[in-house]
């Protein structure tokens, strides 16, 4: 299905979507359930981000439950607020911040859920655009947790989606975890675990055994270094600021997936 889904459009406006709906949107949640915590106080409705595709209609959706937020993968037959795009093109550049051009909004009965959902919308995108590290720890620690939650799941949907670079990496692999982690953060922490083709993304910390391979970083702030291509990966290998715990030989292909996915969701 997926590879018949993928046909009828460019292979990376395919990939784009995938990852905007699969990975970037569940970040919405994160942004929701904590600092935005009081716009969706004692709420209860859906909220759905979707897009019109040759396959039929696209989407995320987010089931509200007097205040408690739950990430549905897919989409719902009548959402409370709506943000539709008729064509994925438009979905894309929305959402990679090279279009303006603002989807169909439903939900203009609900004023208080539409303008939470917007005003956590923006925060989600002023975050994910961000070009350097914020100077406030706690917004460092914040954009560190997106960012690993969005590469774990970002690789794994690229994986789902049969991209051939990601799949080529999988399926001969035997069972190995790969992890993200923040030293004495245990907040701060991702990690993607493969299996002959199949991959599977989780938050936290991999408990039942040590990972494969880690990329442990001495702080947020080096972290976000990292992440946000600011700083030199030698020297902070060298400052012991990135230690690559494991089997370290493994690092570069790690970080050549790890950009693969900013390639296709970055302007």
């Amino acid at each position: 299905m997926t590879g018949q889904m993928r046909c009828d459009m460019k292979p990376d406006d395919f990939y784009t979507a995938r990852l905007f709906l699969d990975a970037v949107l569940p970040l919405f949640k994160e942004l929701a359930m904590s600092e935005k915590k009081a716009l969706f106080d004692k709420q209860s409705g859906v909220i759905q981000v979707s897009v019109k595709t040759t396959r039929g209609i696209w989407g995320t959706h987010f089931v509200l439950t007097e205040g408690e937020m739950t990430t549905v993968l897919g989409t719902h037959e009548e959402p409370d607020v709506e943000l539709h795009f008729p064509t994925v093109s438009k979905f894309n550049g929305f959402f990679k911040g090279t279009s303006k051009r603002l989807p169909k909004i439903t939900g203009f009965r609900r004023p208080r859920l539409l303008i939470a959902t917007f005003i956590t919308l923006l925060r989600m995108a002023s975050l994910l655009g961000a070009k350097e590290a914020p100077k406030e720890e706690a917004e460092q620690r914040q954009l560190v947790k997106m960012l690993f939650y969005l590469l774990s799941s970002g690789i794994s949907t690229l994986n789902k989606a049969d991209h051939p670079e990601v799949k080529a990496w999988t399926k001969p692999s035997p069972d190995r975890v790969y992890a993200w982690l923040v030293e004495s953060d245990d907040e701060l922490a991702a990690h993607i675990r493969i299996k002959a083709g199949k991959s599977r993304s989780a938050r936290g910390r991999y408990q039942r055994s040590q990972p494969f391979l880690t990329m442990r970083f001495a702080d947020p702030a080096s972290a976000l270094g990292i992440l946000l291509q600011t700083e030199d990966l030698l020297a902070m290998t060298m400052d012991e600021k990135l230690v690559m715990e494991g089997a370290p030989e493994y690092g570069a292909k790690l970080g050549d997936l790890m950009m693969l996915v900013g390639s296709y969701i970055q302007e």
